[in-house]
């Protein structure tokens, strides 16, 4: 098989196909995203179409798509084996009857479309559960590029209705996480055959012995062109923001929750109004609004040690870098071979504070030089700080 389509090659193009979704095709790959997750891609929990309706597995509504979607699932037990339940907290439930292959929800209607056993999982049509649970679902064609050889495949989308972002631009923003999750999907189907060469863009495979490097930025009006440079190297970052930000952006606000970015408060001590605790909370409900979402990762600008002491005892991460390249910036390829070398000579792990001091070229040629030398730059976790 030719080393896997050379090397893994696999330029996955996710260009919208013009064939209807409805139609399966044979080894069709179906790819699951939850709100702003992109989940597993596995044959056993993989959707499916049955009588034109489509099927996805029940197991899915747990952890991270519970906390995103608010539905959760009650597996069967040995006391019914043929009872599959999704429910929320506000007491809304479906009982999928395998057994009668009926569904009966907690107003006490019966639709006879019920859940199918497939391999040991349930699956449970998404349409009477989109429907039932008030969310929304799509299904965009993809077509799927490896070494030259097209597949049919599809994005199978639930999220929470007024999501902000569209089919194809989630799709775009979600380049990197849907390239990395087929490209696992095939390397367990074929593990003898994965060869060893370059990953596709937007794939991020554990590199050498390099760094991990974590690279801080100011969200602000370069934000946009600093997502494309990141997206394009599979690489991620912190992006700290303002409540300005927070309160108009909630687009790029979605596109880094979607793409694996990092997302952090900033907050000034010398404001005159707020305490530092009064702008982290109001930051965090402005962020929440916008992704549904909270962060522990702060900033504070003008502050002490005593503010950032409080802010810690209130269970906030305070940024402390190993860099501070924010008085040097990062506009082009001589800084970025600058901060190369700076990054190099520290030992183990660097956070780097760039501040709004970058631009989306120097931060490509950085992102390059650093790959090159098998650095990895991933985004601040708020253990990390």
């Amino acid at each position: 098989m030719k080393k896997r389509a050379a090397a893994l090659a696999l330029c996955l193009a996710l260009a919208l196909a013009l064939a209807p979704a409805a139609a399966e095709a044979a080894g069709s790959v179906y790819i699951t995203a939850a709100g702003n997750d992109i989940l597993p891609l596995d044959d056993a929990t993989m959707p499916f179409w049955s009588d034109g309706y489509l099927y996805v597995a029940s197991s899915i509504f747990t952890g991270q798509v519970n906390k995103s979607l608010g539905v959760a699932y009650l597996p069967s037990n040995i006391s019914n084996p043929n009872l599959c339940i999704l429910y929320t907290g506000n007491n809304r439930s479906l009982m999928f009857d395998l057994s009668g292959n009926f569904v009966r929800d907690s107003d006490g209607n019966i639709t006879f479309r019920g859940a199918i056993r497939r391999g040991g999982e349930i699956f449970v049509p998404a349409s009477v559960v989109a429907e039932f649970f008030k969310l929304e679902y799509s299904v965009t064609p993809l077509s799927i590029d490896t070494a030259g050889e097209s597949s049919y495949g599809a994005l199978v989308w639930l999220r929470q209705p007024n999501f902000g972002l569209s089919e194809q631009d989630f799709i775009n923003a979600a380049f990197s996480q849907i390239s990395m999750r087929y490209e696992q999907y095939l390397r367990e189907r074929h593990p003898a055959d994965s060869g060893t060469g370059t990953p596709p863009a937007g794939v991020q495979l554990p590199g050498g012995d390099g760094k991990s490097v974590y690279l801080c930025l100011t969200a602000g009006e370069g934000t946009a062109a600093q997502l494309d440079a990141l997206d394009a190297c599979g690489a991620q970052a912190a992006f700290f923001c303002s409540p300005e930000f927070l309160e108009n952006r909630g687009d790029l606000l979605r596109r880094m929750t979607v793409t694996g970015h990092a997302m952090g408060l900033l907050a000034d001590a010398a404001d005159p109004d707020r305490t530092v605790a009064q702008q982290l909370e109001a930051g965090n409900a402005l962020l929440a609004r916008a992704t549904m979402g909270k962060t522990r990762l702060v900033r504070i600008q003008n502050g002490d040690e005593r503010q950032r002491r409080e802010a810690r005892e209130a269970g906030y991460s305070c940024l402390e870098a190993e860099l501070n390249r924010s008085g040097s910036g990062l506009w082009d390829g001589a800084q970025a071979e600058d901060l190369l070398r700076q990054v190099s000579v520290q030992r183990g792990d660097v956070r780097v504070w760039l501040g709004d001091a970058a631009g989306a070229a120097g931060l490509r040629a950085f992102l390059t030089a650093a790959a090159a030398a098998e650095n990895r730059c991933l985004a601040l976790t708020e253990t990390l700080s």
